[in-house]
């Protein structure tokens, strides 16, 4: 018997085009015009997976997604809007849903999206995963370092002198940001993202602290799993790179720990955000190392840059990804200025790119942007808590997108939600 999948659009056009590429698949199509059909619906027929709009009258698609999750706990939810943001893609994940798809979108798009959301339902029935099997997660040493360092400098988007003190912490106690004023902390953790505009903000309480992922890149890279960054708002951005901070752990020296921490294993691929030509997208696929593929492509004089990078070792990290500098275009230096960020943004610590090439020129590298792109990533997937094996694709993506799916991965594999 075919699978059914529920589609649930106000549109009849979307629900005629949906309905004949997935009959022409073999799937079965049951139709719902609004929320409240929809749940109707779920009260005779229990589908493998429910394709539903965001934008509809009365209920919409995010109010209906967590009715759903109540009245069919077990079924797979994308849902599909004409106007969305990856703010909404994050906000329906955290509920529940299972992936997002921006209208209008591409066949090959659409059917990958149903495929994959169909593979993690198959999964979480405890049918087996295809292709090779996964090595079981290994145990890590935990490590931390062997005296307290400190680094001054100043703020990217603040323009304030800043600084940082890192300190030794016991098994267990994980990556802390502490103010030096008040004392309050706030973990390095995925539930404590506070703001992804240009920079990973966390945040709890009175604590606030700034601009962590190339800090948090540079600790993965070294596999710190338990430090206190004391720290006042936001950490320096030094030279734009992650060079200083790799010869500041280098300064304090690396202790290894009794204790050990589990690795993540990604047992399949994940994915958030639109994936057809030109879009922002970013996933995570089974790999037998953390990689990171990364694709940007902007007009030029920057144009396509695209990299792979496995993170075999610190000295892998330092060499070609820690020296590849922050980036922001001339264009832009007045709206960063209304907004109150790159106060901090000097020519010496700042790639500055103008519609006739790079103004500060020579680059460290000739694809710098995309190795910090990678930078980035590896910083912000550190915002787990734990080693992770797997594969990142990841195309023209930012901090927001890489919080999306690190939320994803959190609601996936179970990690318990902090307050």
């Amino acid at each position: 018997m075919a699978d059914t999948i529920l589609v649930v659009d106000d549109e009849a056009n979307i629900r005629e085009s949906l309905r004949g590429v997935l009959v022409d698949e073999g799937y079965e199509v049951l139709e719902a015009e609004n929320g409240r059909a929809a749940l109707a619906a779920l009260d005779r027929t229990v589908p493998r997976l429910a394709i539903v709009d965001i934008w509809m009258p009365e209920m919409d698609g995010i109010e209906l997604v967590q009715r759903m999750r109540q009245q069919v706990p077990r079924v797979p939810i994308v849902v599909i809007s004409g106007h969305g943001t990856i703010e909404t893609a994050v906000h329906a994940i955290r509920l529940g849903a299972t992936d997002f798809l921006e209208k209008p979108f591409q066949l090959d798009a659409l059917l990958q999206t149903v495929n994959r959301a169909l593979g993690d339902d198959r999964g979480r029935a405890g049918a087996p995963v295809s292709g090779p099997p996964l090595a079981p997660p290994r145990r890590v040493p935990q490590r931390t370092i062997a005296r307290s360092v400190v680094v001054n400098g100043q703020g990217l988007h603040s323009g304030v002198r800043t600084g940082l003190i890192l300190q030794p912490l016991p098994p267990g106690s994980g990556i802390v940001f502490g103010s030096i004023l008040s004392g309050e902390t706030v973990p390095a953790l995925i539930d404590y993202v506070d703001s992804t505009g240009y920079a990973t903000t966390l945040a709890r309480g009175g604590m606030v602290a700034r601009t962590v992922e190339h800090l948090l890149a540079t600790l993965h890279a070294f596999g710190i799993t338990n430090l206190l960054v004391k720290m006042q708002g936001e950490v320096p951005i030094l030279d734009g790179s992650a060079l200083e901070l790799c010869a500041l752990l280098e300064e304090g020296g690396i202790a290894e720990q009794a204790d050990t921490v589990e690795e993540l294993v990604i047992d399949r691929r994940y994915a958030v955000g639109g994936e057809g030509p030109g879009g922002e997208s970013i996933a995570i696929e089974p790999a037998d190392a953390f990689e990171v593929d990364y694709t940007l492509d902007y007009p030029p004089p920057i144009g396509r840059q695209a990299l792979a990078f496995r993170l075999t070792d610190a000295a892998a990290f330092r060499r070609e990804i820690a020296p590849a500098r922050t980036f922001g275009f001339v264009r832009e230096i007045e709206t960063l200025e209304a907004m109150g960020l790159a106060s901090g943004g000097r020519l010496n610590n700042v790639i500055l790119v103008g519609e006739e090439g790079v103004v500060n020129a020579p680059l460290r590298f000739p694809d710098e942007f995309v190795r910090h792109k990678i930078l980035d990533v590896i910083g912000d997937f550190y915002l787990l808590g734990r080693p992770i094996r797997g594969r990142v694709v990841a195309r023209m993506t930012g901090h927001s997108d890489n919080a999306a799916l690190l939320r994803l991965l959190r609601q996936r594999f179970g990690l318990p939600a902090l307050g």
